[in-house]
């Protein structure tokens, strides 16, 4: 399906903010294994694919780094197969790993041409070309990410920097900080990592908005792509909020993947297949396993049958020049395809079985299995999949190579400040629990002391993200040092823990704990806390952590009965109450504290779990806060009330009791005690991490990093602008060596020119065959200035002529409107004439100016030898042109705006005292339509003083003072020789609103 006759449905779901400084497009990056797709979105550009520099919508995910040369995408694919030493692919496998990682191992296997070496400081693998070029895995997917933004700014016409970019969900936090890394040195600001299943389901649920309601509904993703598959349950809803209401939401439910099944396992196997009919035909001796460019020109063929096999029984693979310039040629069925492949389509129920079993749920609750990725083409694997999950078929209604950058662009539309979208609430799920452990000294019953090691969970498998958590240790007083692991990893295979990398994540050591407690010696200590934040990229950040400590404080003496009950009445109407409250000057918190385990030490580490996005109260309900907040005002309003009654009676009774009782009364409020209350103080704590799994790079790597990306862009810059010069000098020498030959051209040149231009010509093209293709661009640029130079008097030549005919007519055409016209205004009668003498004369002097000069310059012209610079100039042609059309403009607007003269009155209705009473009668009638006299006339002392009149500049004159005109007039409007001037847009307007007045 293609996505182009539904794009205009997001226009119901996707709007532009009017705010032009904010009109940034954003994108989005869907890097998969073998291929990326990009997508934008830009104002009056809701969501589309950018194609290539090939006109393709997808790209390759290739690097080709020469000494002398940088290729992407399809480009450096056709490397491969020459060269496939310099050519990286399939950099997912080594991101965030360390060179033992059985990954690693197998990477070298699938392409043993690569020289994979252990980075010294951070154990981490790079490739080596020779001692000048190393490069990790990192730097190379920053060069594809740097390579798809300038893709994209090209499709988009403008600048982007932001961009979501999908992962794989069972990415751990050191992959997820790697692309984060490579994002980073391509100047990418990434508005999040979002995994690639929840892209997916988020596409699907956009363009089926309307189909989502209060109902659950289930839906299992499964994804096969090139390296790997994963299969996703997402569950889809629509859920109250505070915000914006009744909102659709998609929560991730339950994923199951598989590292390493996916279609270029089967490609591999496919390669090695044809590698071996290709020796069983003993064509020669050599083995082709052992030639790097023979197996990639095996692999490529590979995966052309792979897919042809997908929709045909048996093909054949044909590959010329082989080996030893040896043809190979072999006929391959789909059943050898399959018994090849056997044992991976045993294993495609797997990330079925897991994704149940994570969310718990059966396959009856599964309403649709959806099929997304390449390699779900293989009619093998819809088949096994279809027996897995036992459905009637498998849903294929959505695109299964682009669903994922759609979803994803349509995300950082969301995210981004430019663009305002319809709100799609998104519940990721973390695929790896997270949990803190910690060491302690605990006393036995017999007064042993002993270390125990605690563990509390942060995040538990399928725990939604984002969200912050808050972790407290209630018995350390001085500075102690704590860790941060994975959990129980028991749910995966053997191979994927073995490929998994470290457990271990950070160990964290806390100063200035003891200096806290020193300095708060007096304050009941509440613990120390450890502010956790899981980010919309699922990568996990300690924020801070604090010391918390709470003081009892005296309150001030009590109001008076009077000062309660106006306080009581202003928080009734402002909304606030009059007593002080600790919690109200805390922001609130979206961390929750993690609730001990069960045991002696429960009182070890108190917690709680809640989500940053997950809405904390059902609607309907209030937070406890808030109740808190509602009895406590109800409550001082009833005492306000009694408070009221029993000051009336306080002073009914206040002239009737005795001073003795007054002094009782006293004497007992002293004896109260003073109310008091709890305010909380928390401090800073150093803190000081040690990460365990992979080491981030440091800022002089970082920075050596950028610096290398930045000298191979220059270089690629200074080559495309090299290669421009080149070209444009080669072309220029081709094209005007033919042009010589065309009767244009010999027309205007001499001999004696045209054997100087020739001669230039040619020793241009001999230097070009001897130095011109290794030359610098400065020196290629200066050669081609120096023969345009040459060129240019018969370039200009030329072009005059190619212009004289369309501008000749042109001139020759207003000549005659003008004349017409002049002729026209003329022939007004006086009476009804509103040109002036002065503006008619002007334009008949224009138009015999104009006349004579192009009669003159023409016949020059036809004097002149055409290889002489000419006379009759089209720009000067331009210029006569642009003078008649102003001249004659004016006259026109001016006939435009003016009124007829009134028709003189009858000398009855002169002589008749009734007409004039009438006349008067109707001119106030007339002047009362235009203006609405005030209801109160002001007295004189208060009358404003009238506005001084002011008339817009060259206001033609109107019809009534045309006929009354001065010759001092006409002298200073329209002086003897002035030229007309077309009055403006703003002039024109206040001439017209003049005139009405």
């Amino acid at each position: 399906m293609r996505w182009g006759s539904t794009l205009w449905m997001l226009f119901c779901c996707l709007s532009l903010l009017p705010s032009p400084t904010d009109s940034i497009a954003v994108m989005s990056v869907d890097l998969g294994s073998e291929w990326m797709k990009i997508a934008i979105v830009k104002p009056g550009v809701p969501m589309e694919i950018v194609l290539n520099k090939e006109s393709r919508r997808k790209t390759p995910v290739a690097v080709c780094l020469k000494e002398n040369e940088r290729l992407f995408g399809d480009g450096a694919l056709g490397v491969s197969v020459k060269n496939p030493k310099v050519v990286y692919r399939y950099l997912q496998d080594l991101l965030g790993k360390q060179k033992e990682n059985p990954l690693v191992a197998l990477y070298q296997k699938r392409f043993p041409e690569h020289r994979l070496e252990k980075e010294e400081n951070r154990g981490t693998v790079v490739f080596k070309n020779s001692e000048e070029m190393l490069y990790s895995p990192e730097e190379i997917l920053g060069m594809v990410l740097n390579y798809s933004r300038g893709l994209a700014q090209d499709f988009a016409e403008q600048t982007i920097k932001d961009a979501v970019i999908t992962v794989p969900a069972f990415f751990n936090q050191a992959e997820r900080r790697a692309v984060l890394q490579a994002a980073q040195m391509a100047g990418l600001k990434v508005l999040q990592l979002i995994n690639d299943n929840t892209a997916v389901a988020l596409n699907y649920g956009v363009f089926r908005r309307k189909d989502i309601n209060s109902t659950a509904q289930n839906v299992m993703f499964y994804d096969m792509g090139s390296g790997s598959t994963v299969a996703t349950i997402v569950t889809y809803q629509t859920v109250k909020t505070k915000d914006s209401g009744t909102q659709p939401q998609l929560q991730i439910r339950g994923v199951g993947f598989d590292r390493t099944l996916g279609g270029f396992e089967m490609e591999l196997r496919l390669r090695d297949h044809l590698a071996k009919l290709f020796n069983e035909q003993k064509k020669t001796k050599k083995d082709v396993r052992e030639n790097a460019r023979a197996m990639a020109k095996l692999l490529k063929e590979a995966q052309r049958l792979k897919t042809v096999l997908s929709a045909n029984a048996e093909h054949t693979a044909q590959v010329e020049g082989l080996l030893d310039d040896i043809d190979f040629k072999a006929k391959v069925t789909r059943s050898e395809l399959e018994v090849l492949c056997g044992d991976l389509f045993d294993r495609v129920p797997g990330p079925v079985q897991e994704a149940l079993s994570s969310s718990e749920m059966s396959m009856d609750e599964i309403e649709q299995v959806i099929l997304v990725g390449g390699a779900t083409r293989v009619p093998k694997v819809q088949e096994a999949l279809l027996k897995a999950v036992g459905k009637e078929e498998l849903g294929k209604n959505i695109n299964a190579d682009e669903a994922a950058a759609m979803g994803a662009v349509y995300q950082a539309a969301a995210l981004s400040k430019a663009f305002k979208v319809k709100p799609f609430l998104v519940r990721d799920a973390a695929m790896f629990p997270i949990q803190v452990e910690f060491t302690r000294e605990t006393e036995e019953e017999d007064g042993v002391k002993s270390l125990k090691h605690n563990k509390r969970i942060l995040f538990q498998r399928m725990a939604p993200y984002p969200q912050r958590k808050v972790i407290t240790f209630n018995r350390y007083t001085d500075d102690f040092v704590f860790s941060v692991n994975y959990g129980d990893l028991t749910f995966l295979s053997a191979q994927d823990l073995s490929v998994f990398g470290s457990l271990n994540l950070t160990t964290v050591k806390l100063t200035g704990v003891g200096s806290s407690f020193k300095k708060h010696g007096d304050a009941e200590s509440k613990g120390i806390k450890a502010h956790f934040n899981m980010d919309e990229s699922g990568v996990l950040t300690l924020d801070r952590v604090e010391s918390v400590f709470e003081t009892v404080v005296e309150e001030k003496e009590e109001e008076s009965t009077l000062t309660k009950l106006g306080n009581t009445i202003s928080s009734l109407f402002g909304g606030g109450s009059s007593e002080p409250n600790v919690n109200a000057s805390e922001p609130v918190q979206d961390e929750e504290e993690v609730p001990p385990e069960t045991g002696k030490e429960d009182d070890q580490a108190q917690k709680e779990d809640i989500p940053a996005q997950e809405e904390k109260q059902e609607a309907g309900e209030k937070a406890e806060g808030e109740t808190q907040d509602e009895e406590k005002a109800e409550g001082e309003k009833a005492d306000a009330n009694s408070d009221s009654q029993d000051q009336k009676e306080a002073e009914k009774s206040e002239e009737k009791k005795p001073s003795e009782e007054e002094g009782k009364t006293e004497e007992k409020e002293d004896k109260k005690a003073k109310p008091q209350k709890r305010t909380k103080i928390s401090d800073e704590i150093g803190v000081e991490l040690q990460v365990n799994d992979v080491l981030n790079p440091s800022p002089d790597q970082i920075e050596a990093s950028n610096k290398k990306l930045q000298d191979l862009t220059d270089r690629d810059l200074e080559k495309h602008e090299r290669e421009k010069a080149l070209n444009s000098l080669e072309a220029f020498i081709f094209e005007t060596q033919d042009k010589l030959y065309q009767d244009e051209y010999q027309a205007v040149v001499s001999e004696e020119e045209k054997e100087q231009i020739t001669g230039k010509l040619s020793e241009a093209s001999d230097w070009m065959d001897e130095e011109g293709y290794s030359a610098g661009t400065k020196e290629l640029k200066e050669k081609l200035s120096e023969l345009k130079k040459l060129c240019k008097a018969m370039f200009f030549r030329v072009e005059e002529r190619r212009k004289w005919p369309d501008r000749l007519a042109a001139l020759d055409s207003m000549l005659n409107h003008s004349a017409f016209f002049l002729k026209s205004a003329k022939l007004i009668p006086e009476d009804d004439q509103i040109f002036t003498e002065v503006e008619l004369n002007t334009l008949e002097k224009v138009i015999n100016e104009t006349t004579t000069w192009k009669n003159e310059t023409v016949a020059e012209q036809e004097k002149r030898s055409s290889t002489e610079r000419p006379v009759l100039l089209s720009k000067d042609i331009e210029s006569k042109l642009a003078l008649l059309d102003r001249e004659v403009n004016y006259l026109l607007n001016k006939a435009k705006f003016a009124k007829p003269k009134p028709k003189p009155k009858p000398a009855s209705a002169e002589k008749n005292g009734t007409g004039t009473e009438n006349g008067k009668a109707n001119g106030t009638e007339a002047d009362a339509e235009k203006v609405i006299p005030p209801k109160e006339a002001p007295s004189p002392e208060e009358a404003p003083e009238a506005p001084e009149e002011v008339k817009p500049a060259e206001e033609p004159p109107t019809a009534e003072d045309s006929g009354k005109e001065t010759e001092t007039d006409k002298e200073s409007e329209r002086p003897e020789g002035a030229t007309n001037t077309e009055p403006s847009e703003n002039n024109k307007s206040e001439n017209h609103i003049g005139d009405e007045l």
